[in-house]
């Protein structure tokens, strides 16, 4: 590391060979591109082909059917899921669990909504998401993408991108469904391009 002298006090940088390590790892996702083309499967046969759906639609990655907080979250959606639609807004989740756990949560939890599982790495990655192996094989037995959340808009872009690298911090869906009706009403712009 290189020791740099700032206004308020000394910091320290990474060096060329170190910046490279760690894009090399996380790309942040622009906020106001078009969501990537991916299609997963879904738990109830079909594909989950967000970027091809119309109209104003939220992607919730969840850490998948080991997480509690998930559960949780994904039935806070649930409960919010006639008030998303009354506001024309579609909602879907995915995590990298495989088939037979992605189908158990559905069936345990009864969400509504449609479920995607099978996120490859490469896809976490692409959309900046963090990514964590499992502390056990009780947890899991892939790597998992931490919490994430898009909101995409009608003509395809992302208007709002949240990730986490913990399943404590995640945006209140109630708040974030007031947002969305104030965004779609004032046709308020994508922020944080940069």
């Amino acid at each position: 590391m290189k020791k740099v002298e700032g206004a308020n006090a000394p910091f320290s940088i990474a060096t060329d060979l170190e910046a490279l390590i760690v894009m090399e790892q996380s790309t942040k996702f622009t906020a106001g591109t078009a969501f990537p083309a991916f299609a997963w499967p879904l738990t109830g046969g079909g594909k989950l082909e967000v970027a091809g759906m119309p109209g104003w639609r939220v992607l919730v990655v969840y850490r998948g059917k080991h997480c509690p907080r998930c559960k949780t979250y994904l039935g806070t959606l649930d409960g919010l899921l006639d008030d998303f639609k009354a506001a024309g807004i579609a909602v879907a989740a995915v995590s990298a669990d495989p088939a037979k756990k992605a189908q158990a949560s559905v069936a345990e939890n009864k969400w509504r909504f449609p479920v995607a599982y099978d996120l490859a790495i490469a896809q976490m990655k692409a959309l900046g998401l963090y990514i964590s192996d499992p502390r056990s094989p009780q947890e899991t037995d892939r790597p998992f993408a931490e919490p994430g959340l898009f909101v995409i808009n009608a003509a395809g872009l992302v208007q709002i991108a949240d990730i986490s690298n913990a399943p404590f911090a995640r945006p209140d869906l109630k708040s974030l469904l007031q947002g969305i009706r104030f965004v779609i009403a004032k046709d308020y712009p994508i922020r944080g391009r940069a």
